[in-house]
């Protein structure tokens, strides 16, 4: 299995992910780790794709930038946002929160958009994929983000570091196809058109709708979202979804890279791009003060103009 250029970035700058998140919201100004009880989750249904090999702790949960977020994920998981049958429409989207694959920004990444695409008649399902293994501490999740800090932003005069190595991603792989099955196999139930099942992520997220367009046999996904994703050129298959990319100008995994874009341009799919001015890393559904606040309209405008918010 490969794992396409779109991970480059990410593993490299895995505390980035949210260091640079939300720095820019009024409501968010903290950038300490604090501890949190696991919030409940009455509506997660259990994908039983098993655990994770040398996992040295449980799955905990931590407040950072004011937003709660999950690491240590062993057991991956599927929560449906369901809308109003009478707003319903049929189309559904697999939501994939990031965090650098070592952690989840399950509200910011994940709730918010499930609920936001529920509001607008669009079935949300967010996928709590298994992750890399942290330290079982705080403290010890602090030192180890301290370390990618410095390996990636080294004082000026320093070498960089080499790239830190790919990381399977067979785990969240597999999550990411038990949950098309699952969807699949309650489409009936749940009100969807699995003709209109596309797959949306954030960051990691996004890396992980990457993978799954390029390398799954099972999942025939109507369109992708990566949002503030890795930029780099991928090989893109025949049978490619239509693709809605969005990244900030001071985001650092932009970085004046379009090859994603233009591989999909070169490849005859239909690709729409937004390179907003600013919003840093991390934006979510956005914040006020910065231009990358308004792609979520645009997205759903996007996918109402290609016909999959409206049965055939």
């Amino acid at each position: 299995m490969t794992v396409p250029n779109t991970f480059l970035n990410l593993t490299k700058s895995v505390a980035l992910t949210l260091a640079c998140a939300v720095a820019v919201s009024a409501n968010a100004q903290d950038g300490t780790i604090y501890p949190l009880d696991a919030p409940e989750e009455p509506n997660a249904i259990v994908l039983g794709t098993g655990g994770v090999e040398d996992q040295p702790s449980e799955e905990s949960w931590f407040r950072q930038w004011g937003e709660p977020m999950a690491r240590n994920v062993t057991t991956a998981t599927l929560t449906p946002f369901l809308p109003d049958p009478d707003k319903a429409n049929g189309a559904a989207v697999i939501v994939t929160p990031g965090g650098g694959f070592r952690w989840l920004s399950m509200n910011n990444e994940g709730w918010k958009v499930a609920k936001a695409l529920a509001d607008r008649g669009v079935a949300a399902f967010v996928l709590k994929y298994r992750l890399q293994p942290t330290p079982p501490t705080l403290d010890g999740l602090r030192e180890s983000m301290n370390r990618t800090f410095s390996s990636v932003t080294p004082a000026e005069g320093e070498e960089a570091p080499p790239p830190r190595p790919r990381w399977d991603l067979s785990n969240q792989l597999e999550d990411a196809e038990a949950a098309y099955a699952l969807i699949v196999e309650n489409a009936e139930e749940w009100g969807v058109d699995t003709d209109r099942l596309g797959m949306i992520g954030f960051s990691a997220g996004a890396g992980l709708t990457m993978h799954s367009t390029l390398n799954s046999d099972t999942m025939d996904l109507a369109f992708i979202g990566p949002i503030y994703g890795g930029m780099g050129p991928q090989e893109v298959p025949e049978d490619a979804p239509p693709m809605f990319a969005a990244i900030a100008t001071d985001d650092f995994l932009f970085n004046g890279e379009f090859g994603l874009i233009k591989s999909w341009y070169d490849a005859g799919i239909p690709v729409e791009f937004h390179l907003y001015q600013n919003g840093g890393h991390g934006f979510g559904l956005g914040y006020p003060g910065n231009t990358a606040n308004g792609w979520f309209p645009v997205f759903m405008h996007w996918l109402d103009v290609n016909g999959f918010l409206e049965a055939e």
